[in-house]
C-alpha cells in the first residue's frame, strides 16, 4: 500500500475523520511520515510504521517529548494522539542554517543535562530506540548501566551477531570491562537519547525542537557524542565550544566520543541490512581491545 494511503487510513481509524489528505516526507529512517491536512484546524505531523512492533512503542515515544519538554524545558511538538498504531504531533519547521540557532540549541541542551541531575541509571520503564527496544532497569552505577544496558545488549541481535565475528564481540567484552579506566565517571541526567542533528527542527518562532526521542537518566555525553559522530551542517561548529564552555568540559572530551558512540552504531547495526559504515566504525573503535 502506498505510504499516504496507510497513513491516511491509519489515521481515520484513530479517529481523525477529518483528515482529507497525507503527503509523503522523507528523511526519516526507519519509520513512514507524512504531513496530514484537516477540514478544520492545523495540518498534523503523523508517524507510523508498516508493521509496527510493539504496542508501547508510540506511547513512550510521546512520553519522552512530554517529559523532555515538561522536566527538561526544551521545545518538541505537542501530543495530539499516540495509539498503538499512530504518533500525531504537531508541524515543526525545518531548522534554519545559522550559527545562532546552535548556540541556542547548546544552552538549551546544557541546562537539561545540568537541571536533571539523577541518583541512578535508568528509566521508569522500557522504551524503544527505532524499532528495538531499549533496556532502561535502573542501576546505581553508570559503568555496569552503559555496558549491560546500551553496548552488550545488543550482542544477540541477529544482524550485529552477523557483522562481528568472536573476536570483535571479545574485544567489545574486554572494552566494557575497562569502562571505568576508559570513561571518567559522570552523574546521571534526563537525556534525549538518540540526538544528532536529523533530530533536530525549529519551533514557528525558530526556536530549537526536537523530536525523535529515547529517553533516559544517562551520561549526558551520549547525546553529545551522537551530534559529534554523525553529519552536521557547518553551522553546527559552534555548538560543540558553547554546550563545553557551558558543561565545564575537559580538553579531552573529544576522544570520549568513538567509545560512547558505539552504542549507536551496534543500535544501527542492529536494526538495517545497509549499517551505513557502523560495522567498520565498531571495528575500528575495538581495535586496541583485540588480543
Amino acid at each position: 500500500m502506498p505510504v499516504a494511503s496507510l497513513l491516511l487510513d491509519r489515521l481515520h481509524a484513530a479517529g481523525l475523520s477529518d483528515v482529507t489528505a497525507v503527503e509523503p516526507v522523507e528523511g526519516g529512517v526507519a519509520a513512514l511520515a507524512g504531513v496530514a491536512t484537516r477540514r478544520s484546524g492545523p495540518p498534523l505531523f503523523v508517524k507510523s510504521f508498516v508493521d509496527v512492533p510493539a504496542d508501547d512503542l508510540f506511547a513512550a515515544e510521546a512520553e519522552g517529548l512530554d517529559v523532555l519538554r515538561e522536566r527538561g524545558v526544551l521545545a518538541t511538538p505537542q501530543v495530539v494522539l499516540a495509539t498503538r498504531d499512530v504518533l500525531v504531533l504537531s508541524v515543526l519547521r525545518a531548522r534554519p542554517a545559522q550559527e545562532a540557532f546552535w548556540e541556542q540549541l547548546a544552552h538549551a541542551l546544557a541546562r537539561l543535562h545540568t537541571s536533571t541531575v539523577h541518583d541512578r541509571f535508568g528509566w521508569e520503564r522500557d522504551n524503544w530506540l527505532g524499532r528495538y527496544r531499549q533496556e532502561n532497569a535502573w542501576t546505581a552505577d553508570g559503568h555496569e548501566f552503559f555496558a549491560r544496558r546500551r553496548l552488550l545488549r545488543w550482542l544477540p541481535e541477529r544482524r550485529v551477531r552477523a557483522a562481528l565475528d568472536e573476536r570483535d564481540r571479545r574485544a567489545l567484552e574486554r572494552l566494557c570491562e575497562r569502562l571505568p579506566d576508559l570513561l571518567p565517571p559522570r552523574p546521571a541526567c534526563l537525556t534525549h537519547g538518540d540526538l544528532w542533528a536529523h533530530n533536530v527542527l525549529a519551533t514557528e518562532d525558530g526556536q530549537p525542537a526536537l523530536i525523535d526521542p529515547a529517553v533516559s537518566y544517562t551520561w549526558a555525553e551520549v547525546d553529545l557524542a551522537h551530534l559529534w559522530c554523525t553529519p552536521h551542517p557547518p553551522e553546527a561548529k559552534r555548538f560543540f565550544d558553547v554546550y563545553a564552555e557551558l558543561t565545564g568540559l575537559d580538553d579531552t572530551w573529544r576522544a570520549r566520543m568513538p567509545l560512547i558512540q558505539l552504542r549507536q552504531h551496534l543500535a544501527v547495526i542492529a536494526q538495517f541490512d545497509h549499517d551505513w559504515g557502523a560495522a567498520q566504525q565498531v571495528r575500528a573503535t575495538l581495535k586496541p581491545f583485540r588480543r
